[in-house]
């Protein structure tokens, strides 16, 4: 359904959507592209990074570069290793293959977990393993009760698929980025050893959930403990677990990470090899990762900051035909709920440019967003989105308000 509501939302351009400056209606116009973090493209710094990264075999494990952002981000991860693979889609099936080691075994996730709906089934394609998808309560949680249910029910069963794998979604994308709380981790981990389960922690929004205001755990005062943001090991996780953070987000070109135990790592490279993820000189793209890697915090942090801006602005614009409730947004998306317009329609109104729209407000300005559901659009914020360009999306936003309410 995603893949039909974005095709009609494109309806009337030509060509792909771009981020730079163009005409419309014989208007220069300024292009705010809220679609995805993917979308971002790598700067100057990353560029020339990759240029002159120096580079290795890395099938044999001789590229350096390499070796460098898998041993910095085992240390921000708090996991004893971490490998580099082309795609997160990858990094997800790679863990999958590890946990669940034998055919026809199964994986408990939820039911919109970005695993289950957007990467074809490729745990079942390509691992014979069965996933079981259970509802996602609006958080982006698992009803613990049920979960546990579900595991006393095929526990020990010779007619129940052998559950070996708990997957939890962090930051949970299709519950507008929100960030699983601690003690909902810290209680599943506890459920999960009961029953001997492994878990896998996909992190679908780039590093963003460690950069989020509760994704730390936090001392008796309240206040942020000393361990490096998205320490698994601080949430009683490690060692069985693993870890998948992409670098979408950060403006580099590709790559993801599995990250976990040693033994789990050196298995996660023979999968990688099995599923064609063997790269050879893949410093060039490792060395833009270390880049993004660099600003990472201060930039997610401005990504954080600008979601919440645009999603109060709109709030108080009062708007019967768009709400959106800016507590629910925790990182760099918002999901806006759109009422008697077709998201897709909203979608191609923020894209037109009209002749006296810069009167109105100051700057010819195509928005790009994605129709996410029937009812709602998704706005993504990322690097290359400043706090002018948000603001200049609230202001056409307000402007096509005006104009549908008129």
């Amino acid at each position: 359904m995603l893949h039909a509501l974005a095709g009609a939302a494109t309806l009337g351009l030509r060509g792909p959507w771009a981020r730079w400056s163009g005409r419309r209606a014989g208007v220069q116009a300024h292009v705010v592209d809220l679609r995805s973090d993917t979308v971002t493209r790598p700067g100057p710094a990353m560029r020339r990074a990759m240029a002159e990264a120096i580079v290795g075999d890395d099938d044999y494990g001789e590229d350096p570069t390499v070796r460098e952002l898998q041993e910095k981000a085992a240390e921000l991860l708090g996991v004893e290793q971490t490998l580099f693979v082309p795609t997160n889609t990858m990094a997800n099936l790679i863990s999958v293959m590890g946990h669940c080691r034998r055919r026809g075994s199964q994986l408990l996730l939820g039911q919109e977990c970005h695993l289950q709906v957007y990467e074809q089934g490729g745990v079942a394609q390509l691992a014979g393993v069965l996933a079981n998808p259970l509802p996602d309560l609006p958080h982006g949680t698992l009803d613990l009760a049920e979960l546990q249910r579900v595991l006393a029910r095929g526990h020990g069963s010779p007619y129940h698929p052998v559950c070996e794998l708990v997957c939890l979604e962090n930051t949970h994308c299709s519950s507008g980025g929100r960030v699983l709380p601690i003690d909902y981790l810290r209680q599943g981990t506890v459920l999960r050893l009961r029953w001997h389960m492994t878990a896998q922690v996909p992190h679908t929004q780039s590093w963003s959930p460690h950069q989020a205001p509760d994704s730390r755990p936090c001392d008796s005062s309240g206040g942020h403990t000393q361990e490096p943001p998205g320490d698994l090991s601080s949430l009683g996780l490690a060692p069985l677990t693993s870890a998948c953070p992409a670098f979408q987000g950060l403006g580099a070109p590709g790559g993801a990470l599995v990250g976990g135990p040693k033994d789990f790592i050196e298995e996660a490279w023979r999968f990688r090899k099995a599923l064609g993820g063997g790269m050879r000189q893949s410093g060039v793209l490792a060395a833009a990762a270390l880049v993004g890697l660099a600003g990472a915090e201060e930039a997610l942090l401005q990504d954080h900051k600008n979601a919440q801006r645009f999603a109060k602005g709109l709030q108080e614009l009062a708007s019967p035909v768009c709400s959106v409730d800016p507590a629910t947004v925790e990182t760099n998306m918002v999901l806006v709920r759109v009422n008697g317009l077709a998201p897709t329609e909203l979608c191609q109104r923020l894209q037109v440019v009209s002749a006296d729209e810069v009167a109105q407000i100051g700057r010819a300005v195509h928005v790009l967003v994605f129709p996410w559901t029937e009812q709602s659009v998704r706005a993504v914020w990322h690097r290359d989105i400043s706090t002018q360009d948000t603001d200049l999306a609230l202001r056409k936003w307000a402007l096509v308000l005006r104009q549908l309410e008129s």
